[in-house]
């Protein structure tokens, strides 16, 4: 501690000439473990990068060794393989987090830099490995695309979005069967101490809870808010919509799809939009039963394995990995499951599954995760056909060589409207997570900039 200078000196030689690679996973696990989503994803990628980088250069030295060139020292192989990782590493988490990256790649550099000063391996050996490690991290972005961490684009509010200080004229509906239990609650007590908090315990039927807060808020001139899961947000957009109230959507459900499109990532991100007065309009998916009876969807509709292929996913995810559990679910769904036999706008189809979003989605393929724009006036169209011969095989195949887009199994298009007619009375459909009983024809549009909600300030 006498020489603090001395000691990173020390610390950063050692991390940086490291012969093993648990330095860097110790630093995957802590970023993995840090609560912050872009932290995540540089962990997931940079670990990712990282195998894939070793299964490369493996490959790579078996073809050297195959062409027979002169003898190399067991401990070494062209190119770097130490050199490979850590600049894979780096880079991995570059993409996803700059900052994190600009603390990466000086000891990601330094590493490769004491391999050539060390004789361990020759510059060349080492340029190559950096080079290999940068090329398979980059490549990794054609399967599992960037995300962007900035709020979608929205509308001009349709209604008023009044600045409401410590939460004075919001009635919030706080869901305690969505995962907003009491510390939400309590949480969001703290950040908007005027507001009207009210908790709809289990057993206690949500809808009744919301028409009564939003019967009061309209009467009040103020706003409603709600703290669940896409689900519950998806009840109290209805009723805000119906009344032309602006909507608070505050995170804390199972699942926060819509919030977090919404640039909305915690409670206090909402309560400082709620006390700004900052908000847009954006627009619903709507279907329309045969009957004439219509529901909404924030982010996704859907019918065949798609909801179970979702699930499948997720349950994967966190030990997995994003695209690493797609593909494990992509297959255990399309082993078990059945095309359904459905009409679309006129023609017979057997599907395996279609999707589609409030907006167009991002990345392309099975996981779609993210949307840069909310009122695009589009439906995203996903369908996977099973009339094809070897259907399943063809589609994993492109699925996994990254080909979804020329494969002739999978099809993507975005339209304004769509009807599907024929499905069976065992048919469901799934809207944002919550499954309904399909009548024989179903109407998919879009209520435009329908719903006005509050955003968080501009930066």
């Amino acid at each position: 501690m006498r020489h603090p200078r001395a000691l990173d000196a020390r610390l950063f030689s050692r991390v940086a000439s490291s012969h093993t690679l648990l330095p860097w996973l110790a630093g995957a696990a802590v970023m993995g473990l840090s609560g912050n989503r872009g932290a995540r994803r540089a962990a997931l990628r940079a670990t990712g990068s990282l195998a894939l980088t070793s299964t490369a250069v493996s490959i790579a030295a078996k073809s050297a060794s195959s062409h027979r060139l002169p003898p190399r020292p067991a401990t070494r192989a062209f190119p770097s393989g130490h050199a490979a990782a850590v600049a894979a590493f780096a880079t991995a988490v570059t993409l996803e987090s700059p900052w994190l990256g600009a603390a990466l790649i000086p000891l990601a550099t330094a590493a490769a830099v004491l391999r050539a000063r060390t004789g361990t391996y020759s510059p060349g050996e080492v340029l190559a490995g950096a080079a290999l490690g940068v090329g398979v991290s980059a490549a990794t972005c054609r399967w599992w695309p960037l995300h962007v961490d900035e709020p979608a684009d929205t509308a001009r509010p349709n209604v008023p979005v009044p600045a409401l200080p410590a939460g004075l004229g919001l009635i919030a509906v706080v869901n305690s069967d969505a995962g907003g239990d009491t510390p939400a609650e309590a949480e969001l007590r703290t950040l908007l101490p005027m507001a009207d908090i009210r908790l709809c315990a289990s057993g206690i039927d949500l809808h009744l809870v919301l028409d009564q807060a939003t019967k009061d808020a309209l009467a009040h001139g103020g706003a409603l808010g709600v703290v669940g899961g896409d689900g519950t947000v998806n009840a109290a957009a209805v009723r805000a919509i119906e009344s032309g109230l602006p909507l608070a959507v505050f995170p804390a459900g199972t699942l926060n799809h819509f919030a977090a499109d919404l640039g909305l990532a915690t409670l206090k991100s909402t309560a400082d939009a709620v006390e700004a007065g900052c908000g847009g309009a954006v627009d619903l998916g709507r279907v329309t039963s045969a009957d004439g009876a219509s529901t909404y969807f924030l982010n996704t509709f859907s019918i065949g394995v798609y909801p179970e292929l979702v699930r499948a996913r997720e349950a994967r995810e966190t030990r997995l990995g994003k695209w690493p559990a797609l593909c494990i679910g992509l297959l255990r769904v399309l082993a078990d499951g059945t095309p359904s036999q459905v009409t679309i706008a006129g023609r017979h189809r057997r599907l395996w599954l279609l999707f589609a979003g409030n907006s167009r989605y991002d990345p392309p393929g099975f996981a779609p995760s993210y949307r840069r724009t909310l009122n695009d006036g589009l439906l995203d169209i996903r369908t996977v056909d099973g009339s094809h011969p070897f259907a399943r095989t063809r589609l994993v195949t492109a699925f996994l060589t990254g080909t979804l887009a020329r494969s002739r199994v999978y099809q993507a298009t975005t339209v304004t409207r769509l009807r599907i007619d024929g499905m069976s009375a065992e048919e469901d459909y799934t809207r944002d997570g919550e499954v309904s009983p399909a009548t024989d024809a179903l109407h998919l549009d879009k209520a435009a900039r329908a719903l006005t909600v509050y955003l968080p300030p501009p930066q």
